[in-house]
């Protein structure tokens, strides 16, 4: 039997056993808390003075490919947590969700980090604003560190995604991490951070893991920290008002259980493929993690003419699932994480069974296994609440295990306002085939939840499914859901940051921001700035190019080589009657000959133009127009890359202004290049 011990201020600490933990599946102990009380004082002390510091001392994309060793050296070990997993109840396939989904979704902030944060601890939101009228004075935001801790308090259902999802975004925000899981799977997350700490991957103080209570911590945090949670509606709403986090303003974001609901639109009859998919569906939010998921399927809301071939066609599907032992052969359910939890759930079960009738669940029941009558096992178990819309109960009680109610509806407006009565959920799905009908409803519906998946046919093959939350999208939902907001893509590593308004004179937010701010000084050399390598060129480093006049031959010659014979450019007596009363030529041609402007065609450091963001074509150009480009080094991101010949690479933005003969702007945009770093002496 496992002791399990807290990490706190580089050491892991408790010797002395407290609580027994048992497996769910056969009720024999697995681990033990230790009694032993935490020093708070000390884990944030340790967080504050270590392993802030260690973070700072590295930048966006070096936190970036740390998360990136962490996620490969935590995959290379993942058979020890399934190992011990298999404790919670967990089926492979659970299992897998958990650990692989919470590697996965550091791979996926590694990338996104890489891609989209620059290499150092400063993030320019922009865009810049002028706040004069002779452009001396201007304003922009910029995103820094919080300085601070965060406190990730986590549910028992996914002992190392919930610590790892959370993680990964505050790692990249230069945060240190205090995690708290939940006690009744704790011995799962406490392995995964032992493995953490091993790998030495992570700078010391980034994470530390308390096992058991909170004690006095939240009474510790200040301004600058920032507390997450995930769990019960209930106990999120007594975290919400602990009276140091109001006092010191201390963020809080909650991610609580919903009734969330799936929609079997009106126009799906029996016998197509989406009447299949919705039933499918929901029976998979039944079953995986024997329905412990925030996400899972609460409320099947159906037309009432198809209920009875809903119910025959989910309790056939119900019936085939075989549940018992994860390991033993052909089971596809496991148990309830803990016995508690198994009490917890038939208690709101017959609650209610008040108002609702019993499809399935209970009859002749026997989980398959040695020893599993001593497990945490509940049957897969379906209501039907005949008359929804006077139940109150089926909108507010949730049985957090294989449980789902069906509710039929009379006509489409019911049924999202039964979709409504959630007071708030983190997913919804649609299953219909009509996209009109996705139309009506979707606006309607995502005024109540945090994520809606419209389910038909042609999604089905590659749906990631209604409750699978994934890094690039947000999870989170308003109400009973939490209020709150995670994942989301790079959102989520904002969360953590301080946003600020700088104001200031073109030249400082520029210094401020490490970018170049259009009116700020420039740099201008004798050296073509394409003939620098990436650590020799400065930002505000500029070229201001010879100029072009336009012909008609450019034209003629531009919509030959395009194909681009759009009336504008051609037709002298159509272009009369237009706004600008006058051929005018492509716009591409504009950026192309800009291009030409502006490029050194020797070989040289730039390697390669992969992109422009950003491209306005301001002004219109005409025959006759003389063009002139400015480029200049906006922003240099170093992604620590190096070609197949171990030479470095980093990457530029130029912002390019092309003007005309009387100095207006007529495009403007920002060129992406790779550029090469010197080769290393030999």
């Amino acid at each position: 039997m496992m002791q399990l011990q807290s990490f706190i201020g580089g050491r892991w600490v408790g010797r002395e056993a407290a609580q027994t933990l048992r497996s769910a599946v056969n009720g024999q102990p697995v681990a033990r808390t230790h009694a032993e009380a935490i020093d708070f004082g000390e884990a944030l002390a340790y967080a504050r003075g270590t392993g802030l510091p260690g973070l700072l001392a590295l930048n966006f994309q070096q936190r970036a490919a740390r998360l990136k060793a962490l996620a490969k050296y935590l995959n290379e070990r993942k058979e020890q947590l399934y190992a011990i997993s298999a404790h919670t109840g967990a089926t492979r396939a659970d299992s897998w969700i958990d650990i692989e989904g919470g590697t996965g979704t550091l791979f996926a902030y590694a990338s996104m980090g890489s891609a989209e944060l620059p290499s150092g601890n400063l993030v320019h939101e922009g865009p810049v604003v002028p706040l004069s009228k002779k452009g001396g004075f201007a304003g922009t935001h910029i995103l820094v560190p919080r300085q601070g801790v965060a406190v990730h308090i986590n549910a028992f259902n996914f002992p190392i995604w919930g610590l790892l999802e959370k993680f990964a975004p505050t790692f990249l925000a230069g945060m240190p991490c205090i995690g708290k899981p939940a006690t009744a799977t704790s011995y799962l997350t406490e392995a995964m951070v032992r493995l953490v700490e091993e790998s030495g991957i992570l700078p010391p103080g980034s994470l530390q893991l308390v096992i058991g209570g909170t004690g006095d911590l939240l009474d510790r945090l200040r301004g600058s920290d920032v507390v997450t949670f995930t769990g019960s509606a209930d106990t999120a709403a007594k975290l919400r008002v602990h009276p140091n986090l109001i006092r010191q303003s201390v963020p809080f974001n909650a991610e609580a259980d919903s009734l969330n609901c799936a929609i079997l639109a009106p126009d799906v009859q029996p016998g197509d493929e989406e009447f299949d998919l919705f039933v499918k569906e929901v029976a998979r939010e039944m079953t995986v993690k024997a329905g412990q998921k925030c996400t899972a399927i609460r409320r099947a809301i159906v037309p009432r003419r198809h209920v009875d071939a809903v119910a025959a066609a989910l309790k056939a599907r119900l019936a085939k699932t075989v549940v018992g032992d994860p390991a033993f052969e052909g089971v596809k359910m496991g148990a309830l994480a803990s016995h508690a939890q198994q009490a917890d759930v038939a208690e709101r079960v017959a609650l209610l069974r008040q108002g609702a009738e019993v499809v399935c669940g209970g009859e002749g029941f026997v989980p398959q296994g040695a020893g599993t009558a001593e497990g945490a096992f509940f049957p897969p178990t379906l209501l039907l609440a005949a008359h929804p819309m006077t139940n109150d109960a089926v909108h507010d009680i949730e049985a957090f295990g294989p449980v789902s109610t069906l509710m039929p509806y009379d006509d489409f407006d019911e049924a999202l306002a039964l979709a409504a009565r959630g007071k708030g959920s983190l997913v919804g799905s649609l299953i219909t085939k009509t996209p009109a009908i996705a139309a009506q409803a979707i606006p309607v519906a995502a005024a109540h939840h945090g994520r809606l998946l419209v389910l038909d046919r042609e999604a089905a093959p590659e749906s990631t499914g209604h409750g699978s939350p994934l890094p690039m999208l947000k999870h989170g939902g308003p109400g009973r859901a939490g209020g709150g907001e995670e994942l989301g893509g790079i959102r989520a590593v904002k969360h953590y940051l301080q946003r600020t308004a700088v104001q200031g004179s073109p030249t400082m937010l520029a210094a401020v921001t490490g970018e170049y701010v259009r009116g700020a000084a420039r740099i201008e050399t004798e050296v073509h700035p394409f003939r620098r390598h990436f650590e020799e060129l400065q930002i505000g480093e500029s070229l201001l190019t010879h100029r072009r006049t336009v012909s008609e031959a450019d034209i003629v010659n531009f919509g030959g080589v395009s194909g681009d014979y759009f009336y504008m450019h051609f037709d002298e007596i159509a272009a009369k009657d237009t706004q600008f009363g006058q051929r005018i030529a492509h716009g591409y041609f504009v950026l192309s000959a800009a291009a030409g402007l502006f490029v050194s065609p020797a070989p040289g450091p730039v390697l390669a133009n992969y992109g422009l963001d950003t491209l306005r074509f301001v002004k219109p150009v005409a025959i006759g127009d003389t063009i002139q480009a400015r480029l200049t080094a906006k922003r240099k991101i170093d992604r620590m890359k190096v070609d197949d010949k171990g030479v470095g690479q980093g990457v530029v933005a130029w912002d390019v202004e092309v003007t005309n003969q009387n100095g207006e702007l007529v495009a403007s945009y920002d060129i992406l290049t790779l550029v090469a770093k010197r080769a290393a002496a030999a």
